[in-house]
């Protein structure tokens, strides 16, 4: 069966409402990286963190899934699909995809600040976190983000995906954050390459890569049926 490996990025949610952080209205023209997405900035303003991530939260769980991500759980009907998502939201999973690689963590879990294997699930009527909410540990629970300057426990194993592609698929991602963006160039000479984006990305010269110049929901579907042609 053909392994279909999935890179997404904040594009691909922005259809069904989620605030992205990179866009002239996005959320960092809102706030300050440094504030709200780094290890000191939680040790500064640990409040203001939480509250942050908590707002978040809000925001994921009032979003359903859009053709972007629906068409990808449809397409384990004929393939095999693997997602990588830099995307902390949880619609992948909504829309049906079993196989979700998470490069920079999921907002609707937490974990210790001691202990950063000690993970939690939210409850969605309860997911609202504060100073003095603790992990298992005893420690001060944290969200299951990376945040900049910190490593990217999964970016090993989204590179064996990588390497393993029959068919890439590229949606909804500048290809400008590393290491994510550098997936790409672990994919095999020869492999087909296809990229849904409605803004102009800039993609390695020595790629066979066939462009969707559209949104994530219409490209899916432009998608979907050309890949399903060649299956």
């Amino acid at each position: 069966m053909k392994n279909l490996v999935v890179l997404t990025g904040a594009g691909i949610s922005a259809e069904s409402g989620i605030s992205t952080f990179r866009d002239s209205d996005g959320l960092w023209e809102q706030y300050r990286v440094e504030d709200v997405a780094t290890p000191e900035g939680f040790m500064r303003n640990p409040e203001m963190v939480l509250d942050f991530y908590n707002q978040r939260r809000k925001e994921v769980l009032t979003c359903k899934p859009n053709y972007g991500h629906i068409g990808l759980a449809e397409l384990e009907k004929h393939c095999k699909v693997n997602v990588i998502t830099q995307n902390i939201d949880n619609l992948h999973e909504k829309a049906g995809s079993t196989s979700v690689l998470h490069l920079h963590g999921e907002v609707m879990k937490v974990r210790s600040v001691r202990n950063e294997e000690l993970i939690t699930e939210l409850d969605p009527d309860h997911c609202d976190i504060h100073i003095g909410d603790k992990a298992s540990d005893g420690a001060q629970l944290r969200p299951h983000i990376v945040w900049f300057g910190e490593a990217v426990p999964n970016i090993e194993p989204a590179i064996k995906l990588a390497e393993k592609a029959d068919a890439f698929l590229i949606v909804g991602t500048s290809l400008n954050v590393y290491p994510a963006a550098g997936l790409v160039a672990y994919v095999r000479p020869n492999v087909p390459v296809y990229l849904i984006d409605p803004k102009p990305v800039s993609v390695p010269s020595n790629l066979n890569i066939k462009v969707y110049r559209e949104g994530a929901s219409e490209g899916m579907k432009h998608f979907m049926a050309d890949f399903l042609r060649e299956l």
